[in-house]
């Protein structure tokens, strides 16, 4: 009776290790295709996965709607999207590769620039506004929900009235190309940590650091 009671026991953790071991995470960086805008600000979610393409020594191949890169960390998959529909029109290719790839929108996490928080700085967090942000507007319209994952890079508001767009589409400061490369790496752990731990922990450990 007790080693029926163990065979049920270890048949349920074996079960719950599968159901881990099947998690795939869609992580999109946002930004604009083209080397015009390949150091600029409003492409920092591009910034971030390439940054962890070479780390990893990956490579990405251009498909439909996006180029694209799968790799496994510490087990689990990850599909790594940078959309080339340009910014504004961002959801299209989100949708595609959640139904494609059979990924539960609860493993999205989109990376993204926010004028909101200080250079450097990451915020992720589970639901939220578009902020102003036209790529996250596009994706919230395309998923119908605002309830999906964000991974915020903060890019600061360091500009004068009217000088937005300019800002976002500017190339970082001598000051910022300094620290961007510590930044990357932190930025990188963090996506690590989303696709192989809960968001609770990588929240925890990331935001604000």
């Amino acid at each position: 009776m007790l080693a029926f009671f163990g065979r049920i026991l270890n048949n349920k953790k074996t079960k719950k290790k599968s159901v881990k071991e099947m998690k795939k995470s869609l992580i999109v960086g946002l930004g604009n295709p083209g080397i015009k805008y390949a150091n600029t600000r409003h492409n920092i979610g591009f910034k971030i996965l390439d940054h962890l393409a070479e780390q990893e020594n990956l490579s990405f191949t251009t498909d439909k709607l996006g180029d694209i890169c799968t790799y496994k960390y510490k087990g689990r998959p990850f599909v790594l999207l940078k959309p080339n529909t340009y910014m504004n029109l961002s959801g299209k290719a989100v949708r595609y590769w959640l139904e494609k790839e059979k990924i539960d929108i609860d493993n999205l996490l989109v990376v993204t620039d926010d004028l909101n928080l200080e250079f450097g700085t990451i915020r992720i967090k589970s639901k939220g506004s578009d902020g102003g942000h036209n790529g996250l507007k596009d994706i919230q319209d395309k998923l119908n929900t605002s309830k999906y994952n964000r991974f915020r890079f903060g890019i600061s508001n360091s500009f004068s009235k009217g000088k937005q767009v300019d800002y976002v589409l500017g190339e970082w400061s001598p000051h910022e190309q300094k620290h961007l490369p510590e930044r990357l790496d932190q930025a990188v752990k963090a996506i690590q940590s989303f696709g192989t731990t809960t968001l609770a922990n990588t929240m925890n450990a990331f935001n604000n650091k």
